[in-house]
């Protein structure tokens, strides 16, 4: 859930039309898949040039999703896919 809530406040801190993002969350096992729609003029806000930006995202819920509440150590994978 940290997840899909920083991923959340990210993107609509990015793109222009934050009203149109939504994050869709499909659980599988040891790992989690973020969807993430965005309006079409913002695509490139939330990708970047190269893919900069959305790799900085992947690297930030890769470091949420190292630890719980009370700082243990879990082993989550944690996929964003930018639609």
């Amino acid at each position: 859930m940290v997840e899909e809530e920083l991923l959340q406040y990210i993107a609509e801190n990015l793109v222009n039309s934050p009203e149109d993002v939504s994050i869709k969350r499909k659980d599988s096992g040891r790992s989690v898949v973020l969807e993430l729609s965005v309006a079409p003029g913002d695509m490139g806000r939330v990708i970047g040039r190269n893919g900069r930006v959305a790799n900085s995202i992947r690297a930030l819920l890769r470091a949420a999703s190292s630890s719980d509440d009370r700082g243990h150590e879990r082993r989550r994978r944690v996929i964003l896919e930018i639609e």
